[in-house]
């Protein structure tokens, strides 16, 4: 099958800029007197990140990270490979990691565990798109903004051959 053309729609812009703006009145009701860090993994989040800390109403800070996972000859073998590490300390701070999107979990289980290492006084899971279908690890998430179904999604940050992120919004990847 080859992916390469957009579908379908699933969420649009304007779908998209009102969750994230419930998102961030929740996300300000439980973190105004905590001055957390916010915490995400380059490329994929770049833009939820940004949207999502601009409706936020309480100091923060933002560090990223960028992952690599490593690819066997047939599939991904889940090996996960920091890039580039947090510049922040986060001994004692509140952690509110902001991802775009949880399938399997493994990966956000790996770097949960990386950064609990480090001794922060709170972790907390902040997604755009939710896929519990592919779950093969348990991730407590505390802020989901769409759980979506087991399709191939692009936009909005999410790309496919590192094309399609610069969508204004999550389309399904169809066969072209």
């Amino acid at each position: 099958m080859s992916l390469t053309e957009v579908k379908r729609v699933v969420f649009t812009e304007e779908q998209i800029r009102n969750r994230v703006i419930e998102l961030g009145k929740q996300i300000t009701k439980d973190y105004k007197d905590k001055h957390p860090i916010l915490i995400s993994v380059l490329k994929g989040t770049m833009y939820f990140i940004a949207d999502l800390t601009r409706t936020l109403d309480f100091p923060l800070n933002i560090d990223f990270m960028s992952i690599g996972v490593y690819h066997g000859v047939t599939s991904n073998t889940g090996i996960v490979r920091i890039n580039k590490d947090l510049d922040l300390n986060i001994t004692d701070r509140h952690v509110l990691f902001v991802e775009d999107i949880i399938n399997t979990g493994l990966t956000m289980g790996y770097l949960v565990q990386n950064l609990e290492a480090r001794k922060p006084a709170s972790i907390k899971i902040c997604t755009l798109l939710d896929n519990p279908r592919k779950r093969l690890m348990n991730i407590p998430l505390e802020y989901v903004g769409f759980e979506v179904p087991d399709v191939y999604l692009v936009g909005y940050g999410l790309d496919h051959e590192q094309e399609y992120r610069h969508l204004r919004y999550i389309g399904e990847l169809g066969e072209g």
